[in-house]
């Protein structure tokens, strides 16, 4: 028996990273898993790997800044897959990391439109197919940088700081219909692109990459830097029923990096 047995879960942003081991994690545990990203193959190879373990996989291509496109996808999973449970908000734009004077605001806007506006719409989307069954898990993806104020990160964390507060009204607002709303707050994860930023800065520093690995795992609690596909296991946490009571709360999922 899985945590997540009978269950279909959408999972938004679906790519290398965390959109495919979190659709892995979830399926493993059972559930079918409805992909939405904006590009077909990435979706379509992971669709392959959910498959290979027994599960249904459906893609659909999805701007989630398009309210027409989420509405279409919610609609497409329900029909397909037969149900809604759970809603994992991954998508998401990374900005410009400038500050605000030297920021063209229209960038903002872009950043702002992906990591807030349009999670909203895709959460308004699924929201209805989880009330007719009379509750429903919404999981946001969210950062660790929306947390720890540091310079140059104003678009992408100012964004992830208003879903951060939004997440909690969300949890107020749909409470009532058995719908339970949290986010998790990743902060580094290991994988190819953490690695080439360290491996840019030990090369702008002159120093081995692994001395600037070593510095970076020493600010957490637990001396390494988490990949995706075990922080996908608190998403899994929050969308099965060990997370039963918990609503309007975030995770900070970060071997201890940050500790608010």
């Amino acid at each position: 028996m899985g945590l997540l047995d009978g269950k279909v879960a959408i999972v938004s942003g679906i790519g290398p990273g965390m959109g495919r081991d979190i659709s892995l994690t979830l399926a493993r545990e059972g559930a079918d898993i409805a992909m939405l990203a904006r590009r077909k193959d990435p979706m379509a190879e992971v669709a392959a790997e959910v498959e290979a373990l027994g599960r249904r996989a459906i893609t659909i291509p999805c701007d989630i800044t398009n309210a027409a496109d989420c509405d279409h996808a919610a609609a497409t999973a329900k029909e397909k897959l037969g149900r809604i449970d759970i809603l994992v908000n991954n998508a998401f734009h990374g900005g410009d990391y400038k500050s605000l004077m030297d920021a063209d605001l229209n960038d903002w806007k872009v950043t702002i439109e992906t990591n807030f506006i349009g999670t909203m719409q895709l959460t308004k989307a699924v929201v209805p197919a989880m009330k007719e069954l009379g509750e429903g898990r919404i999981v946001m993806i969210n950062t660790q940088s929306s947390l720890w104020v540091k310079p140059n990160f104003g678009a992408y964390a100012g964004s992830k700081a208003a879903l951060a507060f939004v997440t909690k009204t969300l949890a107020r607002e749909l409470g009532g219909f058995g719908i339970r709303v949290n986010g998790i707050h990743p902060g580094f994860i290991w994988g190819d692109s953490v690695r080439g930023y360290l491996e840019r800065q030990a090369v702008a520093r002159g120093v081995p990459f692994q001395q600037v690995y070593d510095e970076v795992a020493a600010e957490t609690c637990l001396g390494y830097l988490p990949d995706s596909a075990e922080i996908s296991g608190s998403v899994l946490f929050l969308a099965s029923d060990l997370a039963r009571p918990v609503t309007g709360q975030w995770f900070a999922v970060n071997c201890g990096q940050y500790l608010p």
